[in-house]
């Protein structure tokens, strides 16, 4: 039987929307993956802020109006273009922000928020980054696959990840299905973007914002993604749970109490860096 979890309004002022799954609300564990949002973002919403222990990735459709202006205290600045993606493992600590590049324009993006593996917790913090163009694609009649994270069928990523993950951006014109396989061992589960996705024979769209979750239920460990009734766009997520605990406070999220609140300490001391006012 399918399990599935429900995705939460979220709102933040005026100029940030989102959906968001939470790895604590869902039907079971996304291990290792702790949450994702599907969000529209139309002007600066948040301030520079810590993140430690896990990474922070930003990925942005392609129908998305304008960039993001990406800094953070690694002295890095960027623009992530439509299409693009940037992965930001925070290790010991960074502080972050983003914010679109331009004015009165609206960002359709996902934010995913990725666990490291507890011996990576405490190392410094890195990025890294792919363009719209450097994404792999695969194309079929009536199906296109952009792979920013991981491989499906013969293409890969250019990527090399701290966290085990693959996530692919499926668009399928009506008629059309896509089969995934999902390695031995890993979760996976389904965002539905627009349009209605057939997940394992089961419809899902955002006018009910339930995610499938512990995927797949067959024994081939195939999943089938199609599209009944018109075209659509969803993305699929897979990886290999970490299985180990999480301790949470604000953007903070460590293995054990003790190094939470050393990540706190750090922060609070400035050990995790600054940024300049724009």
């Amino acid at each position: 039987m399918m399990t599935t979890a429900r995705m939460q309004r979220m709102n933040h002022g005026g100029q940030f929307r989102a959906f968001s799954l939470r790895g604590e609300h869902s039907a079971g564990t996304l291990d290792p993956f702790l949450a994702v949002d599907h969000a529209w973002m139309s002007g600066p919403t948040f301030p520079p802020h810590p993140h430690a222990g896990f990474s922070a990735v930003s990925y942005l459709f392609l129908d998305s109006e304008t960039g993001i202006d990406n800094r953070d205290s690694l002295d890095n600045r960027n623009l992530i273009q439509p299409g693009g993606l940037h992965w930001t493992a925070s290790g010991r600590g960074v502080v972050h922000e983003e914010v679109p590049a331009e004015p009165g324009k609206t960002v359709h993006m996902l934010q995913i928020f990725i666990n490291l593996p507890v011996q990576r917790q405490d190392e410094p913090p890195f990025v890294l980054s792919i363009a719209p163009q450097d994404v792999p694609v695969i194309r079929t009649p009536g199906v296109k696959v952009r792979v920013p994270l991981g491989s499906y069928a013969s293409l890969s990523s250019p990527l090399e990840l701290p966290t085990e993950v693959t996530m692919l951006d499926i668009s399928l014109q009506a008629g059309t299905s896509v089969k995934v396989p999902i390695p031995e061992g890993q979760t996976a589960f389904v965002l539905p973007i627009s349009g209605e996705v057939w997940v394992d024979d089961l419809p899902y769209n955002m006018d009910e914002p339930k995610v499938p979750v512990n995927l797949p239920h067959t024994e081939d460990r195939i999943v089938t993604l199609s599209a009944r009734d018109g075209n659509l766009k969803a993305v699929l997520f897979h990886g290999l749970p970490l299985g180990q605990p999480v301790h949470w406070q604000g953007p903070l999220a460590l293995a054990s109490s003790t190094a939470l609140s050393k990540a706190v300490d750090a922060y609070r001391h400035g050990e995790f860096g600054t940024l300049q006012p724009r």
